[in-house]
């Protein structure tokens, strides 16, 4: 912390740190960069948030062969258009296979 100080502070300057404290300019910056991010503070940095859009409303209807909704069918409309409509017992991989397929 003494090493950004004499970089960073009120009358800082990279060149007398690096001369004083015997250090390349690179580690300087990268320490610099580690104690705002409070890595350099022993605390790790949290993750940026991540967001998905969703959109809420009516369910889209189904086509006329399974109108009725039926427990444990799981219906799927890709952004393609393409619909599949699977049981809720279906295999995993093999649904990522036929979605796979569906979406190339």
């Amino acid at each position: 912390m003494a090493v950004l100080r004499d970089a960073f502070g009120p009358n800082g300057c990279i060149r007398t740190a690096v001369e004083r404290h015997d250090v390349g300019s690179g580690s300087i910056y990268t320490w610099r960069r580690q104690a705002m991010s409070g890595e350099r503070a022993g605390v790790p940095k949290l993750p940026e948030p991540a967001f998905a859009e969703v959109w809420m409303g009516e369910p889209p209807a189904l086509p006329a062969s399974i109108a009725p909704l039926v427990p444990g069918l799981i219906g799927i409309a890709l952004p393609s258009g393409i619909k599949v409509t699977v049981d809720a017992a279906v295999a995993i991989d093999a649904l990522s296979r036929v979605i796979g397929a569906l979406t190339r």
